[in-house]
């Protein structure tokens, strides 16, 4: 056999043995995400220890998202929020992610942890609207929660107020 054949054949045979084990991994690391340890806000760090900087448009956004949320909040809190008032905040909070994409023009640090609040958010709209049978549409809010806290926490937001009105789920 040629060098290059057997080099080939050496690499279709390793990735034939590897398929499964990788098939395996994608399902545990699905499986992991899905029982709420794998949201991106998880990823989110300061930088040296500082907040990462904000601009217009992201600020806008977010608290758009946040007064959304926080009109809905009391009937999620309370079991009470219908499918079709979570497709409605979801749409709402898609639009405005829409937006903060858009427009908002972060250096690249920050906006590479921004990347972390916007996959939470658009994961909590997928959910919200009813994508994924496997979990819930509260599930989807709990997302745009926790990424709605990790804002508060980790991007410099002078208007953010982190206790008021959200409250715990």
């Amino acid at each position: 056999m040629k060098p290059k054949t057997l080099l080939a054949t050496l690499a279709s045979l390793t990735l034939l043995a590897t398929a499964p084990n990788l098939a395996l991994a994608q399902h545990e690391h699905q499986q992991h995400e899905m029982h709420g340890s794998g949201s991106a806000v998880a990823q989110l760090q300061l930088k040296d220890g500082q907040k990462w900087q904000t601009d217009a448009p992201l600020r806008l956004g977010m608290t758009n998202i946040r007064a959304a949320f926080d009109a809905d909040h009391p009937a999620i809190h309370a079991g009470k929020q219908t499918d079709a008032q979570y497709a409605a905040l979801a749409t709402r909070i898609d639009q405005q992610v829409k937006s903060i994409v858009a427009n908002c023009r972060l250096p690249a640090d920050a906006d590479a942890n921004l990347h972390f609040v916007v996959a939470d958010l658009l994961q909590g709209v997928s959910l919200m609207r009813g994508e994924d049978t496997a979990r819930s549409r509260h599930d989807g809010a709990a997302l745009v929660h926790g990424a709605l806290k990790a804002y508060g926490q980790y991007f410099d937001d002078p208007a953010w107020k982190p206790d008021a009105p959200m409250q715990e789920q």
